[in-house]
């Protein structure tokens, strides 16, 4: 366990359990014992270790997009879709997945999800052609998008049951578990790659599901009798949106003329969401609430734009790296190292305070200072220069997440915490999607020098534009433990 999520978890107490209104706790092994004011320890486990499958695929798969090129023959624009399949499904499933754990409680979703994910890498390491392996990423897109929702979903339960209104030690944990495996990705892809091949990248999630769906099954709270909430769910409303959504990054994947119809799909879908969300008792993303909270719909875009530049600098950088630079796939992973010491030393050192705007503000500013120090880097630059851009890309990735997941616990109402969750990390992935759709374009020869460049300019408006959102938000200033919804 790295040491700043050590002292993130230091701040939670021992002993407690899960019930409240909804659920019951699960018994293993007899009563719970310990103090029942305080955190049931026993759900940290399997809500770290879910809320890792995401990032662990995101970002080992960045080292593994060369190799697999050159095993099937493909473009850097066709093994883009590696990363865009796998964060379609994602943005999709994550608000849908966070509805149906505000429906039916967190348990049965993480187990299905998680065991999802094993069946999805097996798939991938077995696969015989790239479309296999987009498939099997698209499984597994779908398979991580539960144990976010489902744990956000437990971390409120219990806050309301304990009476402790701010779960920052949670939070903070969860965050840093995720910037933890996020980027050490790179660095155990290569190893693995190195070990087995790239194929080994895929093979990981089967152990990783198997701990999963055993802590899931042992500590999860069991939905008690007659508790199950008996809100509809709104299945077109579901798929209006996954209309919406499919349609407009198909498109931005690769504008061109040809393909017209899509943004005339996306538009059409987006009325019919509008339309029935508007009218349904029970919709799947109340527009009307969601609408009237600024605050909120000001945070979904500072992840967007965030995560954008990051995710732009993971999977371009690595590439460059290995292309540009002429680095092994283990050599660039280890070239990213800084980058995850950065990060998990920022978030360390500033996890317990929750301080949105001032670390919004700082993050926004260090992804300016990353994207010129990446349009100094060229072909012949020295290691201290790649080193250095990765320390300063780290600070972002330790301040913008959390930051934004501390102002979502606040603004959003505690019925629909799942979904707005959900909504986060879709927003998250939009952002990836718009970096692997600018990768595909500023590399669609192979990724050289000037196509870096011109992709460090791109960056660099994303961050300015974060940082100009969080200087005019002024709900952030007041951003505090009795400011929930």
């Amino acid at each position: 366990m790295s040491p700043a999520l050590a002292r993130a978890l230091r701040v939670l107490r021992p002993g407690g359990g899960a019930e409240d209104g909804g659920e019951a706790p699960s018994e293993p092994g007899g009563s719970r014992g310990g103090d029942p004011a305080a955190f049931d320890r026993r759900l940290i486990a399997p809500m770290l270790l879910g809320s890792v499958c995401n990032p662990i695929n995101s970002s080992m798969i960045a080292v593994a997009l060369v190799p697999i090129g050159a095993a099937f023959g493909a473009t850097p624009s066709h093994t883009a879709w590696l990363v865009t399949g796998l964060y379609l499904a994602t943005a999709l499933g994550q608000p849908v997945i966070g509805r149906l754990v505000d429906t039916y409680g967190p348990r049965r979703l993480y187990l299905l999800g998680t065991g999802t994910v094993g069946a999805a890498g097996l798939l991938g390491a077995l696969s015989p052609s790239l479309g296999v392996l987009i498939a099997a990423r698209v499984l597994l897109g779908f398979g991580t998008s539960a144990a976010y929702p489902a744990s956000m979903q437990l971390i409120r339960r219990e806050s309301e049951r304990t009476g402790s209104d701010s779960p920052a030690g949670i939070l903070t944990a969860l965050s840093v578990a995720n910037q933890t495996v996020s980027v050490i990705g790179p660095a155990l892809g290569g190893l693995l790659i190195g070990l087995g091949g790239w194929r080994a990248v895929f093979t990981v999630n089967v152990p990783l599901s198997a701990a999963c769906l055993v802590l899931g099954a042992l500590y999860l709270p069991a939905t008690a009798p007659g508790a199950r909430s008996r809100r509809p769910v709104d299945l077109p409303g579901m798929l209006l949106f996954a209309a919406l959504l499919l349609s407009a990054m198909l498109f931005l994947m690769s504008p061109r003329a040809a393909l017209w119809y899509l943004p005339v799909l996306a538009a059409l879908a987006a009325a019919g969401f509008a339309a029935r969300e508007l009218r349904v008792g029970e919709p799947f993303i109340d527009l009307r609430v969601l609408g009237g909270n600024l605050p909120l719909l000001a945070t979904y875009l500072r992840q967007f734009l965030g995560y954008l530049t990051s995710y732009a600098f993971l999977y371009g950088f690595t590439q460059w790296l290995e292309e540009g630079r002429g680095l092994r796939a283990s050599t660039a992973g280890l070239v990213l190292l800084p980058l995850s010491l950065a990060a998990l030393t920022v978030s360390g050192l500033t996890g317990r305070r929750e301080a949105v705007r001032a670390k919004l503000v700082a993050g926004s500013v260090a992804q300016i200072a990353g994207c010129l120090v990446l349009l100094a880097c060229d072909a012949g630059s020295p290691v201290w220069l790649l080193l250095l851009g990765g320390v300063v890309m780290g600070v972002p990735q330790g301040l913008i997440g959390l930051a934004n997941q501390s102002a979502l616990y606040r603004q959003s109402d505690a019925a629909r915490i799942g979904t707005t969750a959900g909504l986060l990390r879709t927003c998250t992935y939009l952002g990836a999607l718009g970096s692997s759709a600018a990768d595909s374009a500023f590399f669609s020869h192979g990724a050289d020098t000037a196509g870096m460049h011109d992709l460090a300019l791109f960056m660099l408006a994303g961050s300015a534009a974060l940082l100009a959102v969080s200087l005019l938000d002024r709900s952030l200033r007041t951003v505090t433990p009795d400011s929930r919804r």
